[in-house]
């Protein structure tokens, strides 16, 4: 089915058609159309165009306003002020373009325009390593993105950059081999359990090689020559790197399972995936000029990038020691996305903290033409998540919060939230924990997604799973209840949009928020920005709240149409719950 025009966009055709008519000297001109407190709308453009035109904008409202057709779309129109026009639509409008939408299996939302391919690069934890709070936004971030792209038909390419090279899996591997049972797995239950295991191997392991190699000098050479192994592509060497990349995969994806995230082993792509590719890069940015030999390390160098002593500081691409920086391995991945990936966008959701070192990158991938105005990069920054003190997550001993706990404890809290709600709903065991982990899961991700990406927010449980304010158990409720009412409609009570039937204040108000859902998603994709939905569902969720409090649904004074009407409503409001919680990567329970 075509994408459904929204109720804004058809009244600001309509009054730049009639702005033309009034005024052909001016050409096309935009009518400055705005949602408004005293109608539906204002039109702000008369004020502009007449001072460019030196006439009087009262007079030139008057005039569209003539030109406008009668029709069915616009109700009443005025002017006020010093030439604003007051629009407010139809009924029928409102109801007709809501029927539209809900006779589309996509709500009415257009595919982008051109889409094409970008490279989303996201949840990056690090082999070997336990994945802690702060791996929680590029995780939960980077999948809303994902799905909105996807969405809005761009083709997407998730690339997972893990930690999984550098010197700290020589001592590693020299430590296995010299202790060969230490990943051995005791008889698992099943996914969660084989990754915690995995995990507790992982750092039985590490303390205990770190433990050796600082006090060791015989084994801390013996790690440094397998370092030079590792990078030499020893296959020994390498069979063991593997076992760890290996065992690390069981574990992040136990977690991710935990998030309700989907990760496959061909989207992940870490360090190692680019090695082959060094060597050349740091060639290809020599010989362009772009990078210079500095004190024997290739850098490149910014006038705008400057040390606390005044003296530039550059992207060391390779040290003096002919090893490679991260910056090698991030050029040597932008290399690889646009050409072999053929990506015209790469978004990268990583810490604000990392802002510097990913600008000179883009910067220097853009000097040699990697990036350029058809290829660009951006990177997603997000900040920090807080304590309730507003100072970095920490536990009380003053450690990391680990993701795994952070989760569970998120889960068991909304469990008993949904406990204490079930008995009348009659859930089983079964059901309580299930609604329990899509709820505490739902709650983690909203509170996220709900906050500017690029702002820290604090992390508060309490606030989390609370049934009111801005929390996904809000947005849940609201949708759980909208099942309820379609449950308890009689045989002959269906959703059926009835146009000729006039709204109430809080029906309108629904109505015209429920027409906005394709331009938000627009707005969202563009920007990448996923709070600005969250914000679209919370405030949808608010306006239904007041429309169930003053509208009655089932009993209905108007009769059977009004209740086919209001259900109308109700049903397309939770396909758009629905839709928008599922682009944010939250479950919407039937019950709750």
């Amino acid at each position: 089915m075509a994408s459904v025009p929204s109720l804004a966009a058809t009244v600001h055709q309509r009054l730049a058609d009639a702005l033309s008519a009034a005024l052909p000297e001016a050409g096309v001109t935009d009518p400055l159309l705005r949602r408004s407190d005293r109608a539906d709308f204002q039109a702000n453009g008369m004020l502009a165009l007449a001072k460019k035109l030196k006439g009087n904008p009262r007079e030139l409202a008057a005039k569209v306003v003539e030109g406008l057709p009668a029709g069915e779309l616009i109700a009443d129109i005025e002017v006020s002020g010093p030439g604003f026009l007051n629009i407010t639509v139809s009924d029928e409008a409102i109801v007709n373009t809501l029927a539209a939408r809900a006779a589309d299996a996509r709500l009415g939302v257009p595919y982008a325009e051109n889409p094409g391919t970008t490279v989303v690069d996201y949840a990056q934890p690090n082999v070997a390593k336990e994945m802690h709070v702060g791996h929680l936004r590029s995780a939960v971030i980077g999948d809303a993105v994902v799905r909105i792209l996807e969405f809005a038909g761009e083709k997407v390419v998730r690339r997972h950059h893990i930690g999984d090279w550098g010197t700290q899996f020589g001592m590693l591997i020299q430590y296995l081999i010299e202790h060969p049972h230490e990943l051995d797995h005791k008889a698992g239950d099943g996914l969660a359990a084989s990754g915690e295991e995995a995990m507790s191997n992982l750092n039985r392991l590490y303390k205990a090689a770190r433990a050796v190699f600082d006090s060791d000098e015989e084994f801390k050479e013996r790690s440094r020559r397998r370092v030079v192994d590792l990078q030499a592509g020893d296959e020994e060497t390498l069979a063991l790197w593997r076992r760890f990349v290996d065992e690390s995969k069981i574990y992040f994806y136990s977690v991710f399972d935990k998030l309700d995230m989907q990760i496959h082993d061909p989207d992940v792509v870490g360090e190692s995936g680019y090695n082959d590719m060094l060597a050349e890069t740091c060639r290809l940015l020599e010989e362009s000029g772009v990078a210079v030999r500095s004190e024997g390390a290739l850098c490149v160098f910014f006038d705008d990038v400057k040390g606390p002593d005044g003296k530039p500081v550059p992207l060391i691409v390779q040290k003096s020691d002919g090893g490679f920086g991260y910056a090698a391995t991030d050029l040597s991945a932008i290399r690889d996305r646009v050409r072999n990936l053929e990506a015209d966008s790469l978004v990268y959701v990583v810490d604000a903290r990392q802002s510097l070192h990913f600008k000179m990158v883009f910067e220097t991938a853009r000097r040699i033409g990697w990036l350029n105005e058809e290829t660009h990069a951006y990177q997603l920054a997000f900040g920090t998540v807080l304590g309730k003190d507003g100072k970095p997550f920490k536990t009380r001993e003053g450690e990391t919060v680990r993701l795994v706990d952070l989760l569970d404890e998120a889960v068991e809290r909304a469990t008993a939230v949904v406990r204490e709600k079930s008995e009348k709903l009659g859930l089983t065991e079964e059901e309580i924990a299930e609604r329990g982990a899509q709820v505490g899961i739902g709650a983690v991700k909203y509170a996220d997604l709900s906050t500017s990406a690029a702002r820290d927010y604090k992390f508060d449980l309490d606030q989390m799973v609370s049934l009111n304010g801005d929390t996904s158990v809000y947005l849940q409720y609201a949708y759980a209840r909208i099942q309820s009412i379609l449950r308890r409609a009689d045989e002959g009570q269906k959703p059926v949009a009835h146009p000729e039937l006039s709204l109430a204040p809080a029906e309108r108000a629904l109505g015209l928020h429920l027409d906005q859902f394709a331009e938000t998603l627009r707005e969202v994709a563009a920007g990448y920005e996923p709070h600005k939905l969250a914000a679209y569902l919370y405030q949808l969720a608010s306006l239904y709240t007041t429309f169930y409090d003053k509208c009655p649904v089932l009993k209905a004074e108007g009769g059977p149409a009004q209740v086919e009407n209001r259900l109308f409503l109700c049903d397309l409001t939770a396909r758009t719950l629905h839709q928008g919680m599922e682009l944010l990567g939250i479950r919407t329970p039937e019950r709750l």
